[in-house]
């Protein structure tokens, strides 16, 4: 965080400042924020956010012997630390980020852009950080810190150096992104896909296309937007953009987009394609690109990266090199574990309707003669009324796509497995399992040379944690 005196702080946050030593209202803090007392480091600021399992106010003394300097709390505590006393320490920070944002844009140099979709948020994020950061100092949030902490979090990190802040906005109900968005109003803004992720929230896709557009609403009046083409309900927000008077540049795959892919290629060592980019005299640019990510659907990311980042003045050829050394989008999202005999592809971070069927088609794709796909799915979580209609067209489509072994895990995605059965998987292609550990015993007897697997679902399901076991098991 940029060095701010502890009376600074606490009028930002409408807060009452008790100190403690030799601290006084001039006092200067500059260390790190953070919700994690584990996360502490030398003059950091810790915020005792109460939670659903614990309250943070009974970590203030961890925090307090990892250096922090000052804590925001909801009422004051014991330990011997200089502590802001505030109504809500979430809406305490949102603040802090506002007043911090401003004052480094102020003093010139810094541009920021906010990323929102129903898929593909954290890939694009890292994607574009991994461009930007070779251009001048770049912020972009750790794994998905992209709600109502994480992202005030991500933009307290920012310095009086930093040049380029990359946020990332996700929500589960209407307003969320406008209010997050609404702290920064950010430069460029990138709207990657409307789809069912969260759609139980939102109470359906067209609500969840409202919620989404609300990052456009929340741009800078000079700002640009970022569209994907391919996307009926993105390209819809088009007259939403030109209302407000933001630039638009379009990414996809149809050649009315000004940065488009064409000859996809899907491979166990990664996905290729030509890059197509129109440049300001109306020719194009044919550059290839190979990103070491697997799947056809990090193509889009990608190109909502190059496109993003030449807004921001960044030679797509000079973006397209930086994003062939990324070797994974993110931890347990298509990460490639195991060994060449036995491959295992972690993408259990999160899943949508959507990324469930990019990912078993990217697993179809990657699999040769002689080697077997094996598919370990979970259940897709926060679907609402589309759940169960949404779990039986995964499972048809598993069959479809001639998944050679299927295996469900849990009670909540067991529809999945009976849609696959119904389909014709029912000679012992399809397993149903009510849990990781029996997932864990099954296929390490099952899992052989030449098996290509999958393991997919949502958070919730806890499968991430399954396919670092077979990982491992098979490394």
């Amino acid at each position: 965080m940029i060095a701010l005196s502890l009376g600074e702080i606490a009028g930002i946050v409408g807060g009452t400042l008790h100190t403690v030593g030799d601290h006084d209202p001039a006092s200067i803090v500059s260390g790190v924020v953070d919700t994690d007392s584990r996360q502490m480091t030398a003059g950091g600021v810790f915020v005792a956010k109460p939670g659903e399992h614990t309250d943070g106010h009974r970590f203030v003394g961890a925090a307090l012997e990892g250096g922090a300097v000052l804590a925001i709390v909801e009422h004051r505590v014991e330990d011997e630390i200089s502590q802001i006393v505030v109504a809500d320490v979430v809406d305490a920070i949102a603040e802090l980020a506002r007043a911090v944002v401003a004052r480094v844009r102020a003093a010139g140099g810094l541009r920021i852009v906010g990323v929102t979709g129903s898929n593909g948020k954290t890939t694009t994020k890292n994607f574009l950080a991994r461009i930007l950061q070779d251009e001048g100092e770049t912020v972009a949030p750790i794994a998905s810190y992209n709600n109502e902490v994480g992202a005030p979090l991500t933009m307290l990190r920012i310095t009086d150096s930093t040049r380029f802040l990359v946020c990332e906005f996700g929500a589960s109900a209407p307003g969320e992104i406008a209010r997050l968005a609404g702290l920064v109003h950010p430069d460029v803004v990138i709207e990657l896909m409307v789809g069912l992720a969260h759609a139980g929230g939102f109470g359906g896709i067209e609500e969840t296309a409202r919620a989404k557009a609300e990052l456009i609403d929340a741009a800078d009046a000079a700002g640009t937007a970022v569209l994907n083409i391919d996307d009926s309900r993105v390209a819809a927000m088009r007259p939403r953009a030109e209302a407000r008077g933001l630039r638009i540049v379009g990414f996809g795959q149809g050649t009315a987009a000004d940065v488009r892919a064409a000859d996809i290629d899907v491979s166990a060592a990664g996905t290729s394609c030509t890059v197509h980019v129109r440049t300001a005299a109306g020719d194009e640019r044919a550059l290839p690109l190979t990103l070491q990510v697997l799947g056809a659907h990090h193509v889009n990311n990608a190109l909502a990266a190059i496109t993003a980042s030449a807004v921001l003045g960044v030679d797509p050829a000079a973006a397209i090199a930086r994003l062939e050394t990324v070797q994974i989008a993110e931890r347990w999202r298509m990460q490639p574990m195991g060994s060449d005999e036995v491959r295992i592809i972690n993408d259990a971070y999160n899943a949508s309707p959507d990324s469930m069927a990019a990912a078993l088609r990217t697993l179809a794709q990657i699999t040769g003669p002689g080697e077997r796909t094996v598919a370990v799915l979970g259940a897709m979580s926060e679907l609402g009324e589309a759940a169960g209609d949404e779990h039986d067209r995964i499972g048809l489509l598993a069959v479809r796509l001639n998944i050679q072994r299927i295996v469900v895990v849990g009670a909540e995605a067991r529809r999945l497995y009976l849609a696959a059965v119904g389909e014709g998987s029912w000679d012992g292609e399809a397993v149903h399992l009510p849990d990781a550990e029996a997932a864990f015993e099954y296929l390490r007897d099952e899992l052989r040379p030449g098996d290509r697997v999958l393991v997919k679902s949502s958070n919730s399901a806890g499968l991430r944690f399954l396919g670092d076991r077979l990982g491992e098991s098979f490394s």
